[in-house]
């Protein structure tokens, strides 16, 4: 089938047709006759948001860095060439070659979120494949996931031959060396790769493990299957200043969110916020050093010339050697007149010094994560910054020369009451009134925003036992926030409660959910992560007519020793450390980060090295 020759025709039809070309600097197109293993590297919702991950960057440069294989990029297409795609009987393409997904060796999506899980399914139905793995042929590509929300692969079991669990950078070349080795050996069959990638480390494949259940919907047991491992243990890069990054990234000829050239500083977290997925999956910290940095960093704005480049990780501030790096790489982006984003900076760490380097970026506001509004909750979410250090940093901002602070929070919060909400108000008034208290203030007015994300309980955290709240309570402590608001110098935004609440179905669901996921799909669920597309009541009806409950998923707390369906997936933190964690948070009682002491968490067992340190 020539794609092209039916594309061109569609593309004045539809919104932003550069999502759909291909074409842009620095992709990379291969003669398909000199390699021999194709992959189609899916992001499960537009081009603007995929093309902004760095996980799919990494990947598209270590796989065709190999001159045998050839990876492709594609992405969800919006409803209105979707529309055209299925009256012109069009299929999903690979955007480097626009050959039909049909022809690739392997389908990779990469799991961000968990309302996107839609999206796989409609992908793979508008490639022409079944979206259920059991009911695909032979001959089909073999469909695979990775990402943070592969921690739980459970919900999407029905779809998906195999998940690589943790970091993809080895992982990924391991099971393409297998494939490509079963191919040219004649050995090749789906069952037996599916069989042989099982005993990849980092590689569980859903077929293998049988799941039962007790009478209440709990599950009984999960039992491996032909050889397979009891646990699969994730995959971590050792050392992080030695791994392959690319030197350039595809540059696309419509706006991306992030678009800006992107250098990972460093992976993982010491801080153990109770409530935070990544900074326990991601565990153990590992940078990268400096001159590293510096020399990746040059590297991307030279080749792709743009005029912002982004220190990316979960806290960049705490990278062990953050003044010199800064100082290095403002002195490069000042000579270049390159704009430096630093996202990720904490309220306990934030110096006149940081601030004096931060100020030679820009200028427009500063944005922290207090996270809670008093002291008690932030010692339940194990937060570790007290009142006093929140109110120094704005003061510290205030006499730099801001006058815009940004501050994250969360609600809903285990233990929380609707006092506890209304303290988000009250210390948000506080940071007013300080700004106000200054004799040398800047001349603007100052504008304190608060953001408040409805908490969702996630696997792999000490919170992944607690019930989430319920809608009305969620809508109730919502109006108790607002209700504390005092200033027009104050604004507020939240979270929709909808997708909060199924996000919080979704993120500790079983096989069972899977039904629910396939019916809210042909019920023509997609794209859910959008406000203009989402609809609640749709997936409300999938979920009950597959005989599930958002009570069960969601709001149920789970006993300590009940089997959660995630518990065969090992991503280095044990149980007992998570449980001793729920322990203290429930007396609100503080764990130190990693660098003052450590607390045990069993991730050190990851690491290469004998010592059993994971943070120098």
């Amino acid at each position: 089938m020539n794609v092209k020759e039916q594309l061109e025709p569609l593309l004045l039809k539809v919104q932003k047709p550069a999502r759909y070309i291909g074409g842009e600097l620095h992709s990379i197109v291969k003669d398909k006759n000199t390699v021999d293993f194709r992959i189609a590297l899916g992001f499960p919702d537009t081009y603007e948001i995929g093309m902004s991950h760095l996980g799919l960057k990494i990947l598209y440069d270590i796989i065709n860095a190999d001159p045998h294989c050839w990876a492709e990029r594609v992405y969800t297409p919006w409803t209105d060439f979707e529309a055209l795609m299925r009256e012109k009987g069009l299929p999903l393409y690979g955007l480097e070659s626009l050959d039909p997904l049909r022809e690739f060796d392997v389908i990779g999506f990469s799991l961000q979120y968990e309302l996107s899980y839609t999206n796989v399914l409609n992908m793979l139905d508008l490639s022409g494949l079944n979206p259920i793995a059991a009911e695909r042929a032979e001959d089909d590509p073999v469909i695979i996931a990775g990402g943070p929300c592969a921690s739980n692969p459970e919900p999407l079991a029905d779809f998906i031959d195999l998940f690589q669990i943790g970091e993809g950078e080895e992982v990924m070349m391991e099971m393409i060396a297998l494939y490509r080795g079963m191919m040219a050996d004649g050995s090749y069959t789906k069952k037996e790769f599916l069989r042989r990638a099982a005993q990849i480390p980092g590689i569980y494949v859903p077929s293998l493990y049988q799941v039962s259940y007790h009478d209440d919907g709990t599950i009984a047991s999960v039992t491996p299957t032909d050889g397979a491992p009891a646990k699969v243990t994730k995959r971590i890069i050792q050392d992080m200043s030695s791994v392959r990054y690319p030197s350039t990234f595809i540059v696309p000829y419509m706006e991306t969110v992030h678009d800006r050239a992107v250098l990972e500083v460093m992976r993982g977290c010491i801080r153990g916020c109770r409530f935070c997925q990544a900074g326990f999956i991601y565990r153990p910290l590992r940078a990268k050093n400096p001159d590293v940095l510096c020399a990746q960093g040059k590297a991307l704005c030279d080749s792709t010339g743009y005029d912002e480049l982004s220190l990316s990780s979960l806290s960049t501030s705490d990278h062990p050697q953050v003044e010199e790096l800064l100082s290095r790489m403002i002195d490069y982006t000042d000579e270049k007149k390159i704009g430096l984003s630093l996202p990720s900076l904490r309220v306990d760490n934030f110096s006149e010094e940081l601030l004096e380097k931060v100020s030679r970026i820009h200028k427009t506001g500063l944005t922290f994560a207090p996270e809670a509004g008093n002291q008690r909750m932030r010692n339940v979410i194990n937060k570790g910054v007290d009142e006093d250090e929140i109110m120094n940093t704005c003061k510290i901002a205030f006499k730099g020369g801001y006058t815009s602070v940004k501050l994250y929070f969360m609600s809903s919060l285990p233990t929380e009451t609707d006092e506890d909400v209304k303290d988000i108000g009250r210390l948000a008034q506080r940071i007013v009134d300080l700004y106000f208290s200054l004799e040398k203030r800047p001349r603007k007015m100052v504008s304190v925003s608060i953001s408040v994300a409805v908490f969702v309980p996630k696997c792999d955290t000490p919170f992944q036992w607690v019930g989430q709240d319920d809608f009305e309570t969620i809508q109730r402590k919502q109006a108790a926030l607002l209700d504390s608001i005092r200033s027009r110098k104050i604004s507020v935004a939240w979270h929709d409660v909808h997708t909060s609440v199924l996000e919080g179905v979704i993120a500790r669901g079983d096989r069972k959910l899977g039904k629910a996921i396939y019916l809210a799909w042909k019920k023509g669920c997609r794209l859910d992560s959008w406000s203009e597309c989402f609809d609640y009541d749709k997936w409300m009806e999938a979920i009950r007519e597959a005989g599930l409950t958002v009570e069960f998923y969601a709001s149920r707390t789970r006993d300590l020793d009940e089997i959660l369906p995630w518990d065969h997936i090992d991503v280095g933190v044990s149980k007992n450390f998570l449980k001793r964690e729920w322990e203290k948070a429930q007396r609100a009682e503080v764990t130190k980060n990693c660098r003052e002491q450590c607390a045990g968490c069993g991730a050190s067992r990851l690491l290469d090295r004998k010592d059993g340190v994971c943070v120098e």
